[in-house]
């Protein structure tokens, strides 16, 4: 096992993207963009960091959604801003229009604060007359603001039916107004009341009180030409001294809770499903290579080594599904990969890939492919930690597949139940086989449901194919699928008002 030097955070960077004069790449309407950002690997290896919403209808959007990156400030750190036409629902953004992208470094960004550069197309040539702007600002104030908003007898924009209103909260800086939040569409209603959200406060006014906030109201049409149906002007002052409670408050971080005594549980579930492959075959996606290594055993060695440092006692329960197992050789979806099912726990990283390499010639491979039965397993657990006081313990599982899953229905309702719970998921899916179907339940735009229309309350699944990263080094995975979590588990927590076990020393 190699040890990756420990490099010190200087601080967290949010970078805001808007872009000016995009190509249109739609017949009838304007091209829908989306932002992806990459990052260079050591091996000069790009992977992704995070994605943008999508833009309906738009050449100049102002992507609400922020990147927060880790600055480093020995390192040369590789930015890279894709900019594509979202024609379809597939996680691949190689179906859909490549609008332009911009090269440059973090160094240059915080450097510049606000940097504007051409877009250029693969080949370096001008992307029309695209540009790009990033804003960055340091992340040094932990408190947010929680709105609750409501609005009365708005002007009605539409010929048929009410307007459909929705809110952009800005910031005022020194070049102008800077989209800090932007809120739900609610249909056909001249008095809506918006889901209640929360701003962090250096979003919204740069932590100062006094600095002015500007708030737009527009009634969202499909082709993008959204009418203005008011907007005005206050601070956060007037907002505080108008509100019967203070809507700023401090919000506990991730180390907060870490730091405070917070355990992170990390569960491993493993698929045997005959679709595999015979792990006797070099074909399969079972077989262990004379090096040691197959997908399934880099995904465990990525994810649990950087997982375990935040759990004390390091022992970590695996499972597999999709088997016959001995010695009955009924089929198992949730059977632990020491076939000890008083005791399922693996010490360490080391333990897992142990327990697997163990249990795979045992095991004769299978099917359906199906989640529920052990995320419904860990949520047991979960629950069970939600009956504690404080913030204590959080539990993360990761499912490691080859292939589509057979109990989608189930699946949902097992993810919703759990959005409840102190509990993420992460998927990584290995082999070459289409995984469309895991982007609907990384559930990043919030429309998860059961199959009884229940919402999920958050989001939990984080889903990535491992091929992405095959040229990536190791860290590489374990900061795309991790990448999410720090605010997950914060999130949690703050929505259950549940505080750290111990209370974290001032700075």
């Amino acid at each position: 096992m190699l040890d990756w030097p420990q490099i010190q955070c200087v601080t967290k960077v949010e970078l805001t993207v808007s872009c000016q004069h995009l190509l249109d790449k739609d017949i009838g309407s304007k091209s829908d963009p989306l932002c992806v950002l990459l990052m260079s690997s050591a091996n000069n290896q790009w992977y992704e960091v995070a994605r943008t919403e999508q833009v309906q209808n738009c050449l100049n959007p102002n992507f609400a959604k922020k990147f927060v990156v880790d600055y480093y400030f020995e390192i040369v750190q590789k930015l890279k801003f894709g900019i594509y036409d979202i024609d379809n629902k597939t996680i691949d953004l190689s179906d859909d229009d490549f609008l332009g992208e911009l090269e440059c470094t973090l160094g240059q960004v915080v450097s510049s604060k606000k940097l504007t550069r051409p877009l250029v197309l693969k080949n370096k040539s001008p992307a029309g007359k695209g540009t790009i702007t990033i804003n960055a600002e340091e992340i040094k104030d932990n408190r947010v603001v929680n709105f609750e908003v409501e609005a009365r007898k708005l002007d009605n924009k539409d010929f048929f039916g009410k307007s459909d209103p929705y809110l952009e909260f800005y910031k005022q800086t020194q070049t102008g107004w800077q989209l800090a939040h932007r809120t739900e569409v609610v249909k056909n209603n001249l008095n809506p009341t918006w889901k209640p959200f929360r701003i962090p406060l250096q979003s919204l006014c740069g932590g100062d009180l006094d600095k002015s906030i500007k708030v737009e109201c527009y009634d969202y049409d499909n082709d993008g030409s959204h009418d203005l149906i008011g907007c005005f002007e206050t601070t956060m002052k007037r907002l505080q001294d108008a509100s019967r409670t203070s809507p700023v408050v401090k919000e506990y971080t991730f180390l907060d809770y870490i730091m405070g005594g917070c355990q992170i549980n990390f569960t491993v579930a493993i698929d045997f499903t005959g679709s595999n492959g015979d792990p006797r075959s070099p074909q399969s996606l079972h077989y262990i290579s004379p090096q040691g290594v197959n997908e399934y055993l880099s995904a465990i060695w990525s994810v649990g080594n950087v997982i375990q440092d935040y759990d004390s006692d390091k022992m970590f329960p695996a499972f597999g599904f999709g088997a016959q197992i001995p010695p009955s050789w009924q089929v198992s979806h949730e059977f632990p990969l020491n076939f000890n099912p008083a005791s399922p726990f693996c010490a360490g990283v080391e333990g897992i890939v142990e327990a697997y390499r163990v249990c795979l010639p045992q095991v004769k491979l299978y099917g359906p492919t199906n989640f529920s039965p052990i995320i419904n397993h860990v949520a047991c657990f979960a629950k069970q930690a939600l009956q504690q006081t404080t913030a204590s313990q959080y539990f993360v599982l990761l499912i490691i597949t080859d292939g589509v899953i057979t109990d989608m229905d189930e699946t949902r309702s097992a993810i919703v139940n759990a959005s409840r719970l102190p509990m993420s998921i992460i998927i990584v899916g290995v082999g070459g086989a289409d995984f469309s179907a895991m982007e609907f339940l990384d559930g990043d735009d919030g429309c998860l449901r059961s199959l009884t229309g229940e919402a999920a309350m958050r989001d939990i699944v984080q889903f990535v194919p491992f091929r992405q990263f095959q040229n990536a080094p190791s860290q590489a995975l374990a900061q795309s699928v991790l990448a999410e979590l720090p605010q997950q588990v914060a999130s949690f927590f703050s929505l259950f008002k549940l505080k750290p076990p111990r209370e974290p020393s001032p700075s």
